[in-house]
């Protein structure tokens, strides 16, 4: 059984955009959490975890092997760790964050948060915004709620982690292709219809990669073309922080694998690294 651990692949109706299962994919094995959730309705870490853990439950009380993939930081956390248990933030301090500049909520992050204002990229703007609206709502930083973590199922299952970090050229140049590839088989279609229910722009399946890009080619401000080299440029940017994240925060005992999968014995040998079998 695969499940999704994708927080863009979670929503209904951008299968193509996402880079969802093929029609052969599911054919071959089940899967579980793709394109469950509707685009007006946000997924938190916190709910998909609980779905993915009655997944995994689920799995073993059927003799299957739970298979979790995706790159979702923030979810695998949730789910192998446990949810922090941060109380709901005012809204008034979420309009005020969210409103503000990247650079005004860094600076003042660095008075509330010093710890995080470091830790935290300039213009990692999403994240900014969290850590910041926490601990102005909650008085206490995000760290501190993170430490108090609970539910998380990493001491109750054995895990075999495999952390997939090809060269990065390889994995660029497959980035480009791929977004190419999505608008040649349907993207711009789904982003249309996603356009048209007339959503929040901040609601996370408005943000997925591609949206905005395509978004601007439908209402003729940009050429296809000019759609497709920034959809694949915004691919890139999110799998170079995807891959440093990737590379540092999992634990260093679990197995990194760079040999591009691009053929059954490449895919063979990562998975003998997790004690599976093709």
């Amino acid at each position: 059984m695969v499940i999704n651990a994708d927080s863009a692949q979670v929503y209904a109706g951008l299968k193509v955009l996402s880079a969802g299962p093929s029609q052969a994919d599911e054919a071959r094995v089940e899967h579980r959490l793709f394109g469950f959730r509707d685009p007006a309705e946000p997924c938190s870490a916190a709910h998909w975890a609980a779905l993915a853990k009655a997944e995994v439950t689920r799995a073993h009380e059927r003799g299957r092997l739970p298979v979790v993939v995706g790159g979702t930081g923030l979810y695998l956390r949730a789910l192998l760790d446990g949810i922090a248990p941060i109380p709901p933030i005012d809204p008034a301090v979420r309009s005020a964050v969210r409103s503000a500049t990247v650079a005004d909520n860094r600076a003042r992050l660095a008075q509330a948060d010093p710890e995080a204002a470091t830790r935290l990229g300039a213009t990692d703007s999403t994240r900014i915004a969290r850590a910041l609206e926490v601990v102005l709502s909650t008085r206490r930083p995000l760290a501190d709620w993170h430490r108090a973590r609970s539910g998380g199922i990493a001491g109750d299952v054995t895990l075999h982690p495999l952390l997939l970090l090809p060269p990065r050229p390889w994995l660029y140049a497959r980035c480009d292709r791929r977004f190419a590839a999505m608008v040649a088989a349907g993207a711009p279609a789904e982003v249309s219809a996603l356009l048209a229910r007339g959503l929040d722009p901040m609601l996370p399946a408005m943000r997925a990669i591609g949206v905005r890009e395509l978004a601007s080619w439908l209402a003729g401000e940009v050429t296809r073309e000019r759609a497709v080299i920034a959809g694949a440029q915004a691919t890139r940017n999110y799998a170079k922080r995807q891959y440093t994240w990737f590379a540092h925060q999992p634990p260093a005992e679990w197995p990194r694998f760079a040999t591009p999968l691009d053929d059954q014995a490449a895919a063979e040998r990562a998975l003998a690294l997790v004690g599976a079998s093709v």
